[in-house]
This record gives structure tokens, C-alpha cells and sequence, in this order.
């Protein structure tokens, strides 16, 4: 099947001429007529199979030219980065539609968004919290949403947003059509499907925590950070090899930590966007390695799920993920689009079960490498890796087992000693004791109050 199958018009199939698209893939196939139909739709596919214009294409073909000034769309996703991809997938498709579409995120004045929205909008791409903000705000006006699509689904759960999206869900029209997309299907994800939607059709090409095909995947065993880092430094020498590389990292300060090392090793090669960075930052080093102006970018977890540049020719795990799921999401990143990738994964002993839990997930065991002879182990240690300096002495940390733990008489002390708050009848009692003036610099009172 070619998308000239599908039943598009003539600027869709313009505007995919121009991206250079012929045939759509297995979910954006599978998913059109559902979406078309207006029914609810649940579509399970693994993270660069193209999920939106999976929903994009049938929502535009069916979107009726208006003036009005409220959203007909709303499209909700995880992360500030997310938001700009898909506004920008959007405005590719639309290019021979007069559609209107506007993305609004945090982590930005919140002003600059009112303004945005009071144009008039068809499309909203937008954050669960700014959106809600938005809406009590009376700006953006929800009335007139017939679609609403939650992409990433897992991930916007995974982050706490089950609350915004209740409210969200309170707000807007009781009819409407319901879209999801996800990568993996969890219990929150079927609970919130249970809750809202009505009958949905569940279209899964292929089963939830599959990776895809075309992805090579290996595995290094290393007994710290720093041993990790010598093969790294050791790899990535090979620029020619190497030569789109996106690195995870499990946290920011570890980010920042291999981002100092990788930039004096690889001056002008490396950025990093971790969630104490500023919006701007971000974006600007999210386009410096989608130009091709740096070959190694650093992200974190919270990136995961927003990065979809073309062209990553690795990924590679310098830890692993605490949740499986990540690291789907995180090898996701490569291989899109049918391309092929390679991703690479660091363990250490102190990792091992959550290295097997990703495995259990996929039904794949990760091929082991062996480790180059040439390359040391470091025996240089991060503070996280250190282990736990005992207290010899702490009075506030005695177990009542212990042979020295103070005896009774220590504990009445103590008891007697600690203070107690008893309000206003303490100062009462005071100012009775003492006989403290009612009023400053009342000189007269005591002398009136001994007669």
C-alpha cells in the first residue's frame, strides 16, 4: 500500500510528495479509517514507527475549514520538546491546508501564550499543566473540542500528570472523540482507558515492549562509572563511526558529569540538555545536533520521550534505566523511519536486575561484548558509588539494641528536658510571675498594681 491508497486529498498527498513519503507505515496504515470513523481509538506501536501522522493524516483530512476562534484539536504530549516536533509535523502536513496550530508548554511566560491562543486556533499542541493553566485562565476557551489526542500516554502518566489530565477531562465536552498512542501498555494507561473511553478500537502492531527490528543491540559489563567512561573515550575516538550519537544518562548530575569529560576529550563535539536547563538552551541544543553542528548530545530520562531527530546513528545507555520501559524509549531514538541503528548499553553488578527486567519485558536477552583487553577498569569511584561511611559515634542514630545505648535515665532526661509548646497559658503565667507591663514604657504600672 503507498499513501496514495488512503483516502487523503490532494494537498495531503502534496505535502508527502515534498517530505518524500511514499508508503505508510504499519500503525499509520492500520489507524486511518478508525480515526476517520470518529470512534475511539487506542494504537500501541513501538517508539519511530511514525505514530503521529498516524493520527495526523486522518484528523487533517477530516478537520472542515472554520474562522472561529476556539480549537477543534487538542493534542496533548509529555514534554516542552515534544510540543515543538509535533507542531512542526503538523505545519509539514499542512502546508497546502489553511489549518491554524499553536504549541504551549511551561517553563516559559505564561503571557506570551494568552496572547497566542487569543488569535484563534484550529490546533492545540500542548503540555497537560499550561494547558490547564490556560483554561482556568478563560483565554483558551474548550467548548469546541470535537478530538483530543494523548500521545506518549505512558510516559505523560509516568510523570505525575494524572491529575491534570482529570481536570483536563472535566472540562472539556462530553462529546468528544478519544485518540491515544503509547509505546508500552500499562496499568495506569488501562485504568484511564477504562475511565474515559467509550469502546475504543485497539490496534497493536506489535506487542507491547517489543523493540524494533532494525536495531542492533549490545551489551558491556563495567564495575563503575569511570571504567564505563574509558571505553567510551576509547569508541567515540572513532568520529567516522560515531558519527550521530545520542548518550542517557540515569540522572542530571551524571549528565553533567560526562558532559565536562566528553567536551575536554571532544572540544566542540558534545552538549547536554538535562531539565535544569532553560527552555531555550534545550532547544538550541536539540537543533545543534539535529544540524549535524555537534555529533554527541547527553540527555537524561525526562528527554527521552521528546527527542525525534533524524539520523541518530547510536544510542548508547551509560547506565540502566531503574524502569524497563525507559529503556525502550530510549533506543527508540534510533532506527526510525525503517533506518537502521545501533544502540549500546553499560551494566554493572549493582545493575543486574534492572538489566533483567528489561530483558523480561522484550523476551530478548542483550548479546554481552567482550570487554577490548587494551581498555583498563578504573578504580576511581563517583561520590554515588562510594561506599557508605560508618558513624563511629552518633548519640541520635543508637539502635535500643545496642550494648552501648543509653539506659533509662538518659531517656527521662531527655524527656523532661524537651520543651513543650503550651501556648498562650505559658505567657500568661509569665506575665503573672514577673509582672511585666501591659504597655511599653508604662512606668506607673507596677507602683499602681502594689497598692
Amino acid at each position: 500500500m503507498t499513501f496514495k491508497d488512503l483516502n487523503l486529498d490532494k494537498f495531503l498527498w502534496n505535502a508527502l510528495d515534498d517530505l518524500g513519503f511514499e508508503t505508510p507505515t504499519p500503525i499509520q496504515e492500520q489507524a486511518f479509517s478508525p480515526v476517520m470513523s470518529g470512534r475511539d481509538v487506542v494504537g500501541i506501536a513501538q517508539t519511530g514507527t511514525g505514530k503521529t501522522f498516524a493520527y495526523m493524516l486522518p484528523i487533517l483530512r477530516s478537520l472542515p475549514y472554520s474562522r472561529q476562534d476556539h480549537p477543534r484539536v487538542l493534542i496533548l504530549v509529555p514534554t516542552r520538546e515534544l510540543v515543538v516536533q509535533v507542531v512542526e509535523e503538523i505545519e509539514k502536513l499542512a502546508t497546502y491546508i489553511d489549518v491554524r496550530v499553536a504549541g504551549v508548554y511551561g517553563g516559559v511566560n505564561i503571557n506570551r501564550h494568552k496572547e497566542l491562543v487569543s488569535l484563534g486556533q484550529d490546533i492545540i499542541v500542548a503540555t497537560p499543566g499550561r494547558l490547564y493553566d490556560l483554561a482556568v485562565s478563560r483565554v483558551l476557551q474548550l467548548k469546541s473540542i470535537q478530538k483530543i489526542v494523548i500521545d506518549e500516554v505512558d510516559v505523560m502518566l509516568d510523570l505525575g500528570f494524572r491529575p491534570q489530565l482529570m481536570n483536563i477531562f472535566d472540562i472539556l465536552p462530553k462529546r468528544r472523540q478519544h485518540i491515544m498512542f503509547s509505546a508500552t501498555m500499562t496499568e495506569d494507561v488501562d485504568a484511564l482507558i477504562s475511565d474515559f473511553f467509550s469502546n475504543p478500537e485497539q490496534i497493536a502492531v506489535a506487542a507491547s515492549g517489543t523493540p524494533l527490528e532494525n536495531i542492533t543491540q549490545k551489551r558491556y559489563e563495567a564495575p563503575n562509572f569511570y571504567s564505563k567512561v574509558n571505553l567510551l573515550l576509547e569508541e567515540l575516538a572513532f568520529a567516522k563511526a560515531y558519527p550521530k550519537v545520542l548518550l542517557f544518562t540515569r540522572d542530571k548530575r551524571m549528565a553533567d558529569r560526562l558532559y565536562k569529560i566528553l567536551e575536554e576529550a571532544f572540544p566542540g563535539q558534545t552538549d547536554v540538555i538535562h531539565s535544569n536547563k532553560t527552555q531555550n538552551y534545550r532547544l538550541n541544543s536539540i537543533g545543534r545536533f539535529a544540524e549535524g553542528k555537534v555529533r554527541l548530545l547527553i540527555a537524561t530520562d525526562l528527554m527521552a520521550r521528546g527527542l525525534d531527530i533524524d539520523d541518530i546513528t547510536h544510542v548508547i545507555n551509560v547506565d540502566v534505566p531503574k524502569y524497563a520501559e525507559n529503556y525502550l524509549h530510549r533506543i527508540g531514538r534510533t532506527g526510525r523511519a525503517e533506518r537502521q541503528g545501533t544502540t549500546i548499553v553499560f551494566s554493572t553488578p549493582a545493575e543486574q536486575d534492572n538489566l533483567e527486567g528489561i530483558e523480561e519485558l522484550m523476551d530478548f536477552k542483550i548479546p554481552l561484548q567482550k570487554w577490548p583487553a587494551h581498555v583498563s577498569f578504573s578504580k576511581e569511584l563517583t561520590p554515588e558509588e562510594r561506599p557508605e561511611a560508618k558513624e563511629i559515634f552518633n548519640p541520635h542514630k543508637w539502635n535500643s539494641n545496642d550494648e552501648d545505648a543509653p539506659g533509662p535515665a538518659f531517656h527521662a532526661k531527655s524527656e523532661k528536658n524537651s520543651k513543650i509548646n503550651q501556648g498562650g497559658s505559658y505567657r500568661r503565667e509569665i506575665a503573672q510571675k514577673y509582672k511585666k507591663p501591659k504597655t511599653r514604657g508604662d512606668k506607673n504600672y507596677n507602683r499602681r498594681n502594689k497598692k
